[in-house]
């Protein structure tokens, strides 16, 4: 829903005046009881550097009070059979002047960033997160652990290294975490020939070694539970899913599970129960 025509850095905000549409529609109470998209994070180019306020004003306004930040990713490899982000045109871009100077844009206006990156660029995230301890920094999908190309056959490698980052990572007190989102990525397991989707408790211990890992550095008050639907519907339903994620916290306490649930994402994502 980017906007067709206007200035290139300006299309993205047509997505954040769809979605708010969609949430003033369910705020209505026409539609059903359900509310949906109390926050939206959008997309703008950081690398515009001080340039990119007024696109971030154009979000604020088109979002109806609900707009929260940005993702912007860097997903980049060498390997070309990973697939790079189409606004990842190289390594590094955390590290460039452009992108700080965005981020502090961001920063300044209150908004938070999304932060997707592979596992091996995670240094890169560690670094920008220790150059701007005043950023609001959400990393994605557990920090971009993968699992083909030339990480295929590597498991116990890829995890120690991904181990020792997010160690690293968590040192970052104005970082938090997103729980999930390794479907495509992880290649935990091929999804693509099993005759059916694994079960919750298959996909819990697909997973675990990673979710309990985050959840241990960072502890339940700085990881939110993702769905990341529907790219995660090419391997497991929406309900399985969340089944997962239950089997994986059945030992948390009541504030850890409400933490991981929805407390985590209320404080980070600024959203009130008035939303």
């Amino acid at each position: 829903m980017y906007r067709a025509d206007g200035p290139v850095e300006l299309r993205p905000v047509g997505e954040t005046e769809f979605v708010a549409g969609q949430a003033a529609m369910s705020a209505s109470g026409a539609y059903g009881p359900a509310r949906v998209a109390a926050g939206i994070v959008g997309y703008a180019d950081l690398t515009l550097g001080e340039r990119v306020e007024p696109v971030l004003h154009a979000h604020i306004a088109a979002g109806g009070g609900r707009f929260r930040g940005v993702r912007h990713s860097v997903a980049w490899d060498a390997d070309p059979t990973i697939g790079n982000s189409r606004t990842a045109p190289g390594p590094h871009i955390f590290a460039t002047p452009e992108f700080r100077a965005g981020l502090r844009v961001l920063t300044k206006l209150g908004l938070s960033l999304d932060a997707w990156q592979f596992h091996p660029q995670l240094p890169d995230t560690i670094d920008l997160a220790r150059a701007h301890p005043d950023a609001n920094i959400i990393v994605g999908h557990c920090g971009g652990p993968l699992g083909y190309g030339v990480y295929a056959g590597k498991t116990d490698e890829v995890l120690a290294g991904w181990k020792a980052n997010i160690a690293e990572l968590a040192r970052c007190p104005n970082v938090s975490m997103k729980l999930g989102g390794m479907m495509m990525r992880l290649a935990a397991y091929d999804y693509g020939a099993l005759p059916a989707p694994p079960s919750s408790a298959e996909l819990a211990d697909y997973w675990r070694p990673y979710i309990e890992t985050c959840i241990e550095r960072f502890g339940a008050d700085r990881c939110l539970f993702e769905s990341n639907f529907p790219v995660e519907k090419m391997g497991i339903g929406w309900v399985a899913l969340w089944n997962a994620f239950k089997r994986l916290t059945a030992g948390a306490s009541a504030d850890e599970k409400r933490a991981l649930f929805s407390g985590t994402a209320r404080r980070v994502y600024r959203v009130n129960d008035a939303s």
